[in-house]
């Protein structure tokens, strides 16, 4: 006999949460309300506008609540109105506290960007790119006071491509997300659910990104100065200046371009553009540069920027 329909309650805000709505709205269960943050001005005319979850839960015609602090009053009131069975989070970015967590009566549950307990905290996916990590993964557990700390009850993993970077990472993640709840969710309806304590002692932090995590150092190897760029990208993006030429761009796509040859003197941060290829010095070889982005113009391949850029032979590296 199968279990019992939920209804849901699901808590998220930027596009990394929009995959997981829509798998749980068409699903047997009922997504009765979305929580998100409140508009923000984007863009260059830093117009208002909906977050990504709002936005697709207005086009599911789902009832939506927009809060700064979803534990005050009213959105208590609101949420109660709906009488959920189990509340969902995906990237909601606000704590929640008691009174929100002990709503529904089976709590709540998040997918965490990471295989937990490493890279707790707002940035999983790019600090797994960054420790070189093999795997990535995203791991359904129970909101609990501490961060990212609750027991867990499944996980779904794959390995991190070569050159992927954070955004592209993130995109296959928000993909295992959907499936990962439903399936949680399923368990508790059924009764079926175990939940796990993490190993506290194995626990690492991803902090929340600012523009310093992506300062590059030249006089690092060239793997971490890769990482570095791909768990930089696409923000904050690291972006460099040819220190004699002026010109700045946003490194957008690299790859390791080898170890220096025999006899190759090669300082850190200093620039080679022969045949149609732009590497940069690291400690130990070249970072090969494939796809940049000048700004105020559109991305393109680095062959087609030197073509129209004028980079003197002995030209070098520092970040803008």
């Amino acid at each position: 006999m199968a279990s019992a329909p939920l209804r849901l309650l699901f808590f998220g805000t930027p596009e990394f949460a929009v995959p997981a709505l829509r798998v749980l709205a068409g699903s047997r269960h009922s997504v009765v309300g979305v929580v998100s943050q409140p508009d923000r001005p984007r863009g260059r005319g830093r117009k208002l506008e909906p977050t990504p979850v709002v936005a697709e839960a207005l086009a599911r015609d789902l009832p939506v609540l927009q809060v700064d602090k979803v534990g005050d009053p009213d959105a208590l009131a609101w949420m109660r109105e709906l009488a959920p069975d189990l509340g969902i989070v995906v990237a909601f970015g606000q704590f929640i506290p008691k009174s929100v967590r002990e709503l529904p009566p089976h709590g709540l549950i998040n997918a965490h960007g990471s295989l937990l307990p490493r890279h707790r905290g707002a940035a999983p996916i790019q600090y797994t790119i960054l420790e070189g990590d093999a795997q990535a993964g995203v791991t359904v557990m129970r909101i609990v006071k501490e961060m990212d700390a609750g027991d867990w009850c499944l996980e779904s993993a794959v390995d991190v491509g070569r050159n992927e970077t954070a955004g592209e990472l993130a995109e296959r993640l928000a993909g295992l997300a959907g499936p990962a709840l439903l399936e949680a969710t399923d368990r508790i309806a059924a009764g079926t659910a175990e939940f796990r304590p993490q190993d506290h002692a194995r626990a690492t932090l991803a902090p929340t990104l600012t523009r310093e995590f992506a300062v590059l150092n030249w006089q690092e190897p060239r793997a971490a100065v890769l990482r570095r760029i791909r768990a930089a990208t696409p923000w904050p993006g690291c972006d460099v200046a040819l220190r004699r030429s002026g010109i700045q761009f946003r490194l957008l796509g690299v790859s390791d371009g080898g170890s220096f040859e025999p006899g190759e003197h090669a300082v850190p941060g200093s620039v080679a553009s022969a045949a149609g290829r732009l590497r940069i010095a690291a400690l130990d070889g070249w970072v090969e540069v494939s796809r940049l982005r000048v700004p105020g113009r559109r991305e393109t391949a680095a062959g087609e920027f030197l073509r129209g850029a004028r980079v003197p032979e002995n030209e070098e590296v520092g970040t803008s």
